[in-house]
């Protein structure tokens, strides 16, 4: 792991703390071009009230405003969690060139947890995949988080 992968991924979890004091899943993600972040979400489809407000989409949304474009070719995606099919999609569409994330996400990933769009070859785009990068720090956000729902609800 790089100093920059962990850098930019220090950010998208600090972007993730802002979702988890919303209540959300606390999932960030940053979108950097040439070593800056030109894009920057956090999961909030809850507070948003829409479905597709995934801190992957929030942030390429955001890059792509700022750019005026929405392909962000020589862009990469950091994201604390592996991102879901959705996200994929949008990050196929929006032709990212590489996609780093921390935490596995054996449920519902879309990057070789579940299924690996990202590398189904009859798709007209690939990104190159890092996985794993400050794994411990996104699942142990995750798993606290979780765990302190269900004991909220019991």
């Amino acid at each position: 792991m790089g100093v920059a992968e962990e850098y930019f991924m220090r950010e998208a979890l600090a972007l993730a703390a802002q979702a988890e004091a919303l209540g959300e899943v606390p999932v960030g993600a940053v979108v950097v071009k040439d070593n800056i972040i030109i894009g920057r979400g956090f999961n909030q489809p809850i507070s948003a009230h829409d479905p597709t407000a995934h801190a992957e989409v929030v942030a390429m949304r955001d890059a792509a405003a700022k750019t005026g474009n929405y392909r962000l070719m020589g862009c990469d995606l950091y994201a604390t969690l592996e991102p879901c099919a959705m996200c994929v999609g949008a990050i196929l569409h929006a032709r990212i060139g590489r996609v780093i994330f921390g935490a596995a996400d054996p449920k519902t990933g879309a990057c070789g947890g579940v299924i690996d769009l990202l590398g189904e070859p009859r798709l007209n785009h690939h990104a190159t995949v890092v996985r794993g990068v400050l794994a411990a720090e996104s699942g142990g956000m995750l798993s606290a988080f979780f765990c302190q729902r269900r004991q909220g609800s019991s």
